[in-house]
């Protein structure tokens, strides 16, 4: 008897997760707004400016964007994994419901190097500012990512392979 007691107590737990996926979607609206305060700035001087500003602007609203994407798979898939299954259309959000905790992780990764590979392209863009120094740890941050995912994909995939349908 003691022992349903605790066990529903701590399943019944799963719900206090769901208040920090709530202050995660604020967050994904707050990139929102401010992708159109990003558009907005870049209309009036657009003119003027220049090739290479005009990449950084547009490198920064993709890694707004790749964050933005990164915050919705870890909302709407942590919600499914941990908390409570998502009624949604069929055909709609495929993805969601076959991605357990494993694979988050890997696609998480994923969007970490590529949000890191953007933050690097910005630098190089801007190399004749940037020290040397500053530059070589962009790239050896942005490599420790990349191996890092890599690892996790082989663990994961040595892992858990005869437990995944794929």
């Amino acid at each position: 008897m003691l022992e349903r007691v605790i066990e529903r107590f701590l399943f019944s737990g799963r719900w206090l997760l769901v208040p920090l996926y709530v202050g995660l979607t604020l967050v994904l609206l707050f990139f929102t707004v401010k992708f159109f305060q990003e558009l907005a700035h870049l209309l009036p001087g657009l003119a003027d400016m220049t090739e290479s500003d005009l990449i950084l602007v547009a490198l920064s609203l993709a890694d707004l964007a790749l964050v933005a994407n990164l915050l919705v798979m870890v909302i709407l898939s942590g919600y499914e994994n941990f908390v409570s299954r998502i009624d949604h259309a069929s055909g709609e959000l495929s993805w969601l419901g076959k991605m357990d905790a494993g694979t988050l992780k890997i696609k998480v990764a994923a969007s970490i190097v590529a949000i890191s590979s953007i933050h690097l392209l910005k630098a190089f863009v801007k190399v004749h500012e940037i020290p040397n120094d500053k530059l070589l740890w962009l790239v050896v941050i942005h490599l420790t990512f990349v191996v890092s995912a890599l690892l996790l994909a082989v663990v994961d995939k040595i892992a858990f392979s005869t437990h995944r349908e794929h």
